[in-house]
């Protein structure tokens, strides 16, 4: 499943270098909305807005568009 995660005007985070705020749509896969949302609040604490599954929100709101969530050891080095 396709998750999509929103934040609020003060939700920022940092995540593996990348910033996640206000002007951007976290994604991420997972095996049920469950999953999705336990993953949500394990990498963003409470400090989000909303948690979609399989919808995306409209991007016109979001400057930055998509933005995939890679934990540290999911990255490659080269």
């Amino acid at each position: 499943m396709k998750n999509y995660v929103t934040f609020g005007q003060v939700h920022v985070h940092e995540v593996s270098g990348i910033t996640f705020d206000r002007n951007c749509v976290a994604t991420y896969e997972s095996n049920t909305k469950e999953d999705g949302r336990n993953f949500a609040f394990s990498v963003f604490g409470d400090k989000f807005c909303f948690h979609y599954v399989d919808q995306c929100p409209d991007l016109s709101y979001f400057p930055r568009g998509l933005v995939e969530v890679v934990l540290p050891e999911e990255r490659t080095t080269q």
